[in-house]
């Protein structure tokens, strides 16, 4: 029996608002980004349009029902399950530098030169875990092969919530600790705990997006949520949608900037690479 891409006729009206919504936003990202330089927010910006083409091929999917082609649904089931490891990516990255701009490395549990690179690293493994399993199981021509992408994907929807867990946790520890070591932010005007609110807000949504994936990947092909399209829209579209927009409108740059700070476009790399010679 041929491998089944769908169990319902994908809607055509649900895909391309979507697919719109992500694109705008992420226009909006990329001028915020080039106008404040705040290069770190790139893989930010990469998965908002992995998002937007996702959907896009979703709704190319759409339009084939009931024949659908392999190309489109390999392009959205690929795009719309890696977006989100590239979010996480920046954000990570973020709460590394708002550390470095308060001059607060002695009160986060993690010196600030390891914490992106820890996360990162896991979100790394978590992206290639996810990207390959989709790989195999969107290409699957038999069950078999379907199941065994499955437990791929599975297992790097583990790797980004235990690693995503982790960090949440650290940002709040390092929150309740500069809440009680005033010395670390007296007399500064960066708005730092309104942006770590920010950023539990929008970390809590893609913790409760790949608790969803995670369910609906355990109950297999034939489960209920993978047997209703609603439940990609409420529970992962969305929820995605909503982190671009709240970091439409607060943007990181207000926290650091490499326009204001003067940093050239190879500096904002540093958390990655590990040049400690790049100061805030």
């Amino acid at each position: 029996m041929a491998y089944q891409y769908y169990h319902y006729n994908p809607s055509e009206g649900a895909a391309i608002p979507f697919a719109a919504l992500f694109a705008l936003t992420t226009i909006l990202h990329i001028w915020q980004t080039i106008r404040a330089r705040t290069w770190y927010l790139t893989p930010f910006i990469i998965g908002g349009i992995f998002e937007a083409i996702g959907y896009l091929c979703r709704f190319i999917s759409a339009t084939q029902t009931p024949d659908w082609t392999m190309e489109p649904y390999i392009g959205q089931t690929l795009l719309i399950l890696l977006g989100p490891a590239l979010f996480a990516a920046s954000i990570y990255m973020l709460l590394g530098r708002i550390i470095r701009a308060l001059n607060a490395g002695s009160v986060s549990p993690i010196r600030p030169t390891w914490l992106t690179k820890i996360f990162v690293i896991g979100d790394v493994i978590s992206f290639f875990m996810q990207s390959g399993g989709g790989g195999i199981q969107a290409s699957a021509d038999d069950q078999e092969k379907a199941d065994l992408g499955q437990k791929v994907i599975l297992g790097g929807l583990f790797v980004q919530i235990l690693f995503f867990g982790v960090f949440i946790i650290v940002s709040i520890i390092f929150h309740r600790r500069m809440l009680k070591t005033p010395m670390h932010h007296m007399g500064t005007s960066i708005p730092w705990s309104r942006y770590l609110k920010v950023l539990y807000v929008v970390s809590v949504l893609i913790m409760i997006r790949s608790m969803f994936r995670v369910v609906e990947y355990a109950q297999g092909k034939d489960g209920y949520l993978q047997s209703k399209e609603v439940f990609i829209y409420a529970l992962d579209a969305a929820l995605m949608l909503a982190c671009c927009v709240i970091f439409n409108i607060w943007h990181p740059s207000n926290i650091v900037s490499g326009k204001q700070q003067g940093y050239k476009q190879a500096e904002d790399l540093e958390m990655l690479t590990g040049n400690r010679q790049a100061n805030f």
